[in-house]
C-alpha cells in the first residue's frame, strides 16, 4: 500500500471519501505473479505527484505481470499519463509484462503512444553551457573587432584623401585612368542589359494596375520616377558590387598573397595611396555617369512597353515622362550613386587588404566583399529614402 506524510499536499483534488491519498493510488499483490495498481479519484496538474516506486513491489522476482484497476478513477489529465508511463518504464526495466487493458481506452492509447514515440534529439532545450557562452562571447568580440578594423580603415582612407588634396599622396594618374576604364566603359554592356530589363519590369508591374483604371499613360510617370530615384542607382550599384567590388578584393588579395603590399610598406609607399585611392576615386567618378546612363535606358525600356503594348505615342510618352520627373528626383538618385560607390569601394578594398595569404583566402575575401557591399547598399538606400521622404525631397 502506498503511504506518505499526510502533512504534504495531495497530488489530486477530490472531495468526501477521496480526500485521502490512499484512495487515489496503491499497489498490492493479486494472484501469483501479478501485481495490481489501483487508481481512483481525480488527477490534475499543479499537485505534487506520488512516488511511483512506493506503489511498486520491493521484490520483482515473483512479479510477472503488472495491471491496473480504474473502476473508481475520476477526471484525469496528463499528470496521470506521466505517472503511468513512469510505472510502466520501471516495470519494463525489471522484465515484467504490462497489461493496460484495465485502463480506460483513451488513457491506454495515450500511455502506449507516449511510450512508443522516441524522444527527438532537439526536443529538450539545454541550458547554456560554459562552452556555449564562451563561443557567444568570442563571436561578439570578433564582430566588435571587425567593426573596429573597418572604422580604422575608413579613418586611414580619409587621411589618404587629405594627403591627395595637399598633393602628398603617392598616386599615379595612369592607374586612375585604367580603373576608370574598368569601372566605366567596360561595365556598359551589363549595365545596358540590366537597365532595359528593369525598365520593362517596372512598366509591366505598373501597367497591370493602371490598366484597370484606363490610366496607361501614367506608366511613364512610374518608370521615370522609379528609375531616377531608386532603381537606376540601386541596380547599377548591385552590378558594380558583383563585378567591380569583387575584382577589387581579388586583386588586392592576390597582392597580399604575393607579398606585394608588404613590399610597398618596405619602400615607404602607402598602400592606401597607391592601391586604394585610385580604385575608390575611379568608382566614385564613374558611378554617377553609369547611373544617368541606366536611368535613360530604363526609361527607354518602359517606353517599349507603353508604345508596344498600349499604343501610346512615343512623343506623348516622352512628354509625360519629362513632366513627371524633376531635378530633385535626379539629385536623390545621383546622391545615392555616390554613397553606393563609396560603400562598394570600401568593402572591396577593405576585404582585399585584410585577405589571408592563400588562394582560398582570396576567394573568401571576394565573397565577403560582395556580401558586405550589397548589405551596405540596401541599408544606405533605406536610410536615404527615409531621410529624403521626411525632408520632402
Amino acid at each position: 500500500m502506498y503511504r506518505r506524510d499526510p502533512r504534504r499536499r495531495s497530488p489530486v483534488t477530490c472531495s468526501g471519501e477521496h480526500s485521502d491519498i490512499d484512495d487515489h493510488v496503491n499497489g498490492q499483490p493479486a494472484d501469483d505473479g501479478d501485481w495490481s495498481v489501483v487508481l481512483s479519484g481525480r488527477w490534475a496538474l499543479g499537485y505534487e505527484p506520488p512516488d511511483a516506486t512506493a506503489v511498486l513491489p520491493a521484490e520483482w522476482t515473483r512479479v510477472h505481470r503488472l495491471f491496473f484497476q480504474t473502476s473508481n478513477l475520476g477526471a484525469w489529465d496528463s499528470s496521470l499519463i506521466l505517472f503511468l508511463v513512469e510505472i510502466a518504464d520501471r516495470a519494463d526495466a525489471q522484465g515484467a509484462q504490462i497489461d493496460t487493458s484495465g485502463l480506460p481506452p483513451g488513457l491506454g492509447r495515450l500511455v502506449s503512444l507516449a511510450r512508443t514515440m522516441p524522444d527527438r534529439a532537439d526536443a529538450r532545450r539545454e541550458t547554456a553551457s560554459p562552452k556555449q557562452l564562451e563561443r557567444i562571447g568570442a563571436t561578439v568580440l570578433e564582430t566588435l573587432g571587425q567593426a573596429r578594423e573597418m572604422l580604422t580603415f575608413l579613418g586611414e582612407v580619409v587621411q589618404a584623401l587629405g594627403r591627395l588634396l595637399v598633393g602628398r599622396a603617392h598616386l599615379r594618374s595612369s592607374d586612375l585612368t585604367l580603373f576608370m576604364q574598368q569601372c566605366g566603359a567596360e561595365a556598359l554592356p551589363i549595365v545596358t542589359l540590366i537597365s532595359i530589363l528593369v525598365g520593362l519590369i517596372l512598366a509591366f508591374v505598373g501597367s497591370v494596375q493602371l490598366a484597370m483604371f484606363g490610366a496607361q499613360i501614367y506608366i511613364a510617370d512610374a518608370v521615370g520616377i522609379g528609375m531616377l530615384r531608386q532603381m537606376g542607382a540601386m541596380m547599377t550599384a548591385i552590378i558594380m558590387a558583383g563585378r567591380t567590388g569583387a575584382a577589387f578584393a581579388a586583386q588586392l588579395g592576390s597582392m597580399q598573397v604575393n607579398e606585394e603590399i608588404d613590399a610597398f610598406k618596405t619602400l615607404g609607399i602607402s598602400p592606401l595611396d597607391f592601391l586604394v585611392l585610385p580604385r575608390m576615386l575611379a568608382l566614385v567618378l564613374m558611378m554617377p555617369l553609369l547611373t544617368i546612363y541606366a536611368d535613360v535606358l530604363g526609361i527607354f525600356g518602359g517606353m517599349l512597353v507603353g508604345v508596344g503594348m498600349f499604343d501610346i505615342p512615343a512623343t506623348q510618352y516622352l512628354n509625360q515622362t519629362i513632366a513627371a520627373i524633376s531635378l530633385s528626383h535626379l539629385s536623390v538618385g545621383l546622391f545615392m550613386s555616390l554613397v553606393f560607390a563609396v560603400v562598394i569601394a570600401v568593402a572591396g578594398c577593405y576585404h582585399g587588404m585584410k585577405s589571408g595569404r592563400s588562394s582560398a583566402a582570396v576567394g573568401d575575401a571576394a565573397t565577403r566583399a560582395v556580401v558586405s557591399a550589397i548589405v551596405g547598399i540596401v541599408v544606405a538606400d533605406a536610410v536615404i529614402t527615409l531621410v529624403s521622404t521626411k525632408l520632402g525631397i
